[in-house]
């Protein structure tokens, strides 16, 4: 494709002005072609910078217009002639201060910009949790007696970071976020009873933030046929949707909608949900009301109350397709295709996720 032709392609994908197939196929090329990818975020950033530029350029233009229209001599004389000096110069210039104003705004939050306050780094959050060093220090000498007697292998250390994952497949595969498990020396996974299993990183995927784990320890067996199959078909706006994850050592239960079908900076990537998440939930399911999965929590945004971020199913289903090709598993993985949550009610939908829904925990050299 020409420099011309993509130029043209991009310009329609960020109008919204492609069909949802063409869109589909565009993001997909967006995953697999990182140059594409590339000119599609700096031309993204460039169309902003013009749009900036010329609102800054019209409202130059409009207070330049309301300084020649100002007598300031005719104002100083009305402050000193009339004692109701406020007043009256409100009611005969409000509008002229007004706007004055909106831009003062204007170049308040163009200093914060600039000075990275009000970048997304700084408002974007990924939600993998830091255990407290106090704990860490509690705790070590508790953690270090229970793995020597343990049956399995444990690691010596506590863990550094925590996150939530989820089977794939009966046979061990756990998908989690990638920013969960990065700079890890050694991962495990916990489930509801308490039991740690030992994890191999599978595949990662950095701009998704998709990893794929394969518990390795001796002792697991099978978890039995997963309960949920995985959506490919995108979510609606309000949809009701659920979480189920560990931002504390015990799962918790989330409830919302998706209340944006993009992410942040209209990031087709993600969807917006209202459902309340916390550090430690990253990497976990997020089910529709029939306990489909249609996403992975990853982030929130800290500056705007109830902005959370999930990863649409499209994306994990795609990097389980590409560990498939990859030849890392020794057979092609097989995703359940029956859904035995439909027609549950939620208590016992997420009884029966119990046993399928992880806390991650990292270890890592401090």
């Amino acid at each position: 494709m020409r420099d011309e032709q993509l130029l043209e392609v991009i310009e329609r994908y960020l109008a919204g002005e492609m069909s949802a197939d063409e869109r589909k196929a565009f993001e997909q090329l967006r995953i697999e072609n990182a140059e594409v990818d590339s000119r599609v975020i700096e031309h993204q950033q460039f169309t902003g910078l013009l749009k900036q530029y010329g609102e800054r350029v019209e409202l130059e233009n409009r207070l330049n217009a309301i300084h020649q229209e100002i007598d300031v001599h005719a104002l100083t004389d009305e402050v000193i002639i009339h004692p109701s000096w406020v007043v009256q110069l409100w009611r005969d210039h409000h509008s002229k201060i007004s706007v004055a104003a909106s831009i003062a705004i204007f170049a308040i939050l163009a200093t914060l910009f600039v000075t990275g306050s009000l970048s997304n780094k700084s408002t974007y959050e990924e939600l993998r949790r830091e255990v407290a060093q106090l704990r860490y220090n509690q705790n070590k000498t508790r953690y270090a007696t229970q793995v020597a007697n343990a049956k399995s292998s444990r690691p010596v250390s506590t863990d550094k970071y925590r996150g939530t994952g989820f089977a794939i497949t009966s046979n061990g595969l756990i998908a989690t976020n990638y920013h969960v498990i990065s700079g890890n020396d050694s991962v495990y996974v916990q489930n509801a009873a308490g039991k740690s299993y030992k994890v191999k990183v599978l595949y990662t995927d950095p701009k998704t933030d998709v990893a794929i784990l394969k518990i390795t320890d001796s002792t697991f067996a099978s978890l039995g046929t997963i309960p949920y199959t995985f959506r490919h078909s995108e979510s609606d706006l309000a949809e009701n949707v659920f979480t189920y994850g560990y931002p504390q050592d015990s799962p918790v239960y989330g409830y919302g909608s998706v209340t944006s079908e993009n992410g942040l900076n209209n990031d087709s990537l993600d969807y917006q949900i209202s459902v309340p998440i916390n550090p430690g939930n990253s990497g976990g399911p997020l089910f529709d009301n029939k306990g489909n999965i249609v996403g992975i929590v990853k982030a929130k945004q800290t500056q705007l109350e109830g902005a959370h971020f999930a990863l649409k199913s499209s994306y994990l289903l795609a990097a389980i397709d590409s560990l498939s090709a990859d030849s890392l598993t020794k057979h092609p993985v097989v995703l359940n295709t029956k859904n035995t949550l439909t027609g549950l009610s939620r208590q016992q939908q997420i009884k029966k996720l119990q046993n399928y829904v992880f806390l991650v925990k990292v270890y890592a050299k401090n």
